[in-house]
Parts: C-alpha cells; sequence; structure tokens
C-alpha cells in the first residue's frame, strides 16, 4: 500500500470489558497488518509480491484469545449506528460498514478499500468512550479512502451522520503516527468515559519482508455536539 497525498434507550447494556478483545490483539499488526490481510496491496507492488505478502503472517503477531459470550455482537447497542463519515478538509465522505472481530479474534477490516468501517464492538461515535473507525491507506489500484489521513490537523472538523438521522460532530486534536510496537490499543480502544471518535489507518514505511507498514496513523478527535448518549 504505497502512501499518497471514508424500557426505552438501549435494550442491552454494554457489559463491563467490551474492548477485551480489542486490546487483546496487541495492536502492533491488528490494525496495520491485518488491514493488509483485508485484501488491500501496495500501490505499485506486482500482484504476485503482494499476495505472498498476505499469504505470510506477520512475525511475533500471536492470534488473540476469542471473544466471549459477553463481548460479543449482540451485547454491542443495536441503534445509533453511523452511517456516514464526512471529513470536510479531506473532500471525503464515504459510508460505513460495520466491524467484528474475525474468526481467529482479529478485528475485521473494510473488504472495500474505498469504504471505511466502524469497530460495532465499541460505542457508536458521540456517546461516551472511544468510537474507531479504520480504513485503509492504499490498494492495488491505487489510493484508499484514508489515504491523506495524515494531512489532517489539530482543529479540522469530521462529522459522523448515525442512522437515528442525528449528527456526531468532532475536532481534531492529534494527528499522530505510531510504530507498530508502540500502538496505544489501551488509549484507542478504551480511552475512560470520554467522547471521542479514533479514525486509524497504516502509516510509516513499507516493508513487505515483515509484513506490510511498520506503523499506525491515528487521528484523534473530541466531541463537540450531536449523537445520542
Amino acid at each position: 500500500m504505497s502512501r499518497s497525498r471514508g424500557a426505552a434507550r438501549h435494550a442491552r447494556r454494554r457489559p463491563k470489558g467490551w474492548w477485551a478483545p480489542a486490546l487483546a490483539l496487541g495492536l502492533a499488526g491488528a490494525v496495520c497488518l491485518t488491514l493488509w490481510g483485508g485484501g488491500a496491496a501496495p500501490a505499485g507492488e506486482s500482484s504476485a509480491r503482494a499476495g505472498a505478502a498476505v499469504a505470510t503472517p506477520p512475525a511475533g503477531l500471536a492470534p488473540p484469545p476469542r471473544a466471549t459470550s459477553s463481548d460479543s455482537e449482540e451485547a454491542a447497542p443495536r441503534s445509533p449506528r453511523p452511517v456516514q463519515l464526512a471529513v470536510p478538509r479531506l473532500g471525503l465522505s464515504t459510508p460505513l460498514v460495520g466491524l467484528g472481530l474475525q474468526p481467529d479474534g482479529t478485528v475485521e477490516v473494510p473488504q472495500d478499500p474505498a469504504l471505511a468501517g466502524w469497530y460495532r464492538l465499541g460505542p457508536p461515535p458521540g456517546a461516551p468512550g472511544p468510537a474507531v473507525i479504520l480504513g485503509h491507506v492504499d490498494s492495488v489500484d491505487g489510493p484508499a479512502v484514508f489515504a491523506r489521513l495524515d494531512e489532517l490537523e489539530a482543529g479540522d472538523r469530521v462529522s459522523v451522520r448515525l442512522d437515528d438521522a442525528s449528527t456526531a460532530t468532532f475536532v481534531v486534536r492529534s494527528v499522530r503516527t505510531y510504530a507498530n510496537a508502540d500502538f496505544p490499543a489501551q488509549r484507542v480502544y478504551a480511552g475512560a468515559g470520554r467522547r471521542e471518535l479514533n479514525l486509524v489507518t497504516c502509516g510509516g514505511e513499507y516493508d513487505a519482508d515483515r509484513g506490510g507498514y511498520q506503523a499506525n496513523v491515528v487521528v484523534n478527535a473530541r466531541w463537540v455536539s450531536g449523537g445520542r448518549s
């Protein structure tokens, strides 16, 4: 993926520890290297080389524990769900797909590089806690939905339309690149109570021999209005 410059309130309460599967991923590989496994491959790389990289698991990436029943998708709130992400500074507007866990317990990624996806075992955007949206940076066909994510700056606006017709609006606080080994899983997936949005994609150097991109770009944004608590 060569870099280039989307009773009443909730019948079920989210169980304590809903974020545990994400933390178990040891997201050094769970974000970026799993994005590889979702089918995206570096623009400019030959299809044979890309296929080899996908087929070879990254060194040191152990399968995380499987989710328990209390951490299953059934425990996540049914509504509201995010359906559209808009990032005006990037001219980006993309539908959102739902992402859960794969059979091996790793987080799913969008199958279509042109679409971003919401991690649905976490809170929806605008609710207390960190909502997480992931997307590819590129693909065999060129730039993907989050190709320009690292161009965002503090103060930029991001909005997410929900399926109850409300819109949650956020302001970017930080844009950081973390080496895979230093990925802040606790902060991204399990921040305490604050209404936040984290946008995540691949970053850093691309190294096919080591499984793909060696870092992750994380945009952290704070909630300013909209959504449902």
